[in-house]
């Protein structure tokens, strides 16, 4: 089991919280714990975002519980109604995020009896907000999020598995049920990735050259993205077309196996320039002598399909063939074009390469 930073911040918060309400000697410490929970967040930027939302929720929660308390008492009914009143004014000003927070500060100060419900009513907020606002301090200086280092990781380890499983599907040598699992996983996976973008897309620069670095950063991290969802829509063709692809002429099936082995290990290659390890130049793959230009793919490909119309071949799907082909040819553009992008970065920004980057993917 592996517990990630997210794990220990919590941990940390609840620690906080529970540390700064004693120290006030609040009563019901317990209370600034369970808000540190509910406001922890995934980032600096997003702890900015909310700490507003939070106190927004808090109040709320904290006014509907005091005029339900004033004039049902502290009926489970009268908790049960104010809860959905809260659950409804949260929603109608958007504030879904922050609704379980409210709704706990509903119940926390409901629960109060006694003469002095105002008076306790007024030291639950306060409680309540303290585990706010000690969760919005650790989450500023405690173990803050390198977002940059996760998303490359995400990146490279996944586009290595739709890679191998790429080079199995092209040889017919993938089982049809264990390939269609690993395109669910990589589904999955994917949108992870894109989570992390977000989540390093929201991280802050204070300083100007920062910015401008961090900019072209973002670029390059985006076509990576797109780079690796052209080929995880290509390993989807050719899953859903292997019974077609089989009975492709030798040749022709040979031809296409060839072309994407050039561009599989262009991409690995992209990946690992990107780190360091290999010159900051654009790649002269496309000139090697035994690759075929796209030009001349198509030139091949309507030959063949004149051929097959000739002989009467109907085992011939011109159709099907057609899509992968333009999957073939759009992941190679964007290839090109990631290439283009890392070699710019590369020449003006390459002594800032991550130390971490350099460490791990030797």
């Amino acid at each position: 089991m592996k517990l990630g930073a997210r794990v220990f911040k919590t941990g940390v918060a609840i620690v906080f919280a529970l540390f700064i309400a004693e120290l006030l000697e609040l009563p019901s410490p317990v209370f600034a714990g369970i808000a540190a929970i509910f406001a922890i967040q995934p980032s600096i930027y997003r702890s900015y975002q909310t700490i507003v939302e939070q106190v927004q929720a808090n109040i709320i929660g904290a006014t509907i519980a005091v005029i339900f308390g004033l004039l049902f008492s502290h009926h489970v009914v009268a908790i049960g109604i104010a809860v959905i009143v809260a659950i409804g004014i949260m929603l109608k000003f958007k504030l879904e995020k922050s609704l379980s927070l409210a709704l706990v500060t509903v119940v926390a100060i409901m629960e109060i009896q006694g003469d002095d419900f105002l008076t306790f009513g007024l030291i639950r907020f306060v409680t309540i907000l303290v585990g706010v606002l000690a969760a919005f301090v650790v989450n500023l200086f405690f173990l803050p999020p390198k977002y940059e280092v996760k998303l490359f990781r995400k990146i490279y380890f996944l586009q290595d598995d739709i890679i191998r499983w790429t080079r199995l599907a092209v040889r017919q040598a993938s089982e049809h049920t264990s390939t269609k699992e690993a395109l669910s996983k990589f589904k999955s996976r994917m949108q992870r990735v894109d989570t992390l973008y977000d989540f390093y897309k929201e991280e802050r620069s204070y300083f100007k050259n920062k910015k401008f670095v961090k900019a072209r950063k973002l670029v390059v991290y985006r076509q990576m993205i797109t780079t690796s969802k052209k080929s995880l829509e290509l390993l989807h063709r050719l899953h859903n077309h292997e019974n077609e692809l089989a009975q492709l002429p030798t040749q022709f099936h040979l031809m296409i196996q060839e072309r994407l082995d050039f561009l599989l290990t262009y991409h690995e290659q992209l990946l690992l320039k990107y780190t360091g390890k290999l010159k900051p130049e654009h790649s002269e793959w496309s000139k090697h002598i035994d690759y075929v230009q796209r030009n001349e793919l198509m030139e091949i490909f309507i030959k063949q399909i004149t051929y097959a119309h000739d002989e009467g071949d109907t085992e011939f799907s011109s159709y099907h063939l057609l899509y992968i082909l333009s999957r073939i040819l759009d992941y190679e553009e964007n290839l090109e074009h990631l290439d283009t992008l890392i070699v710019s970065y590369q020449t003006h920004h390459g002594h800032e390469i991550n130390v971490e980057f350099e460490e791990e993917f030797i």
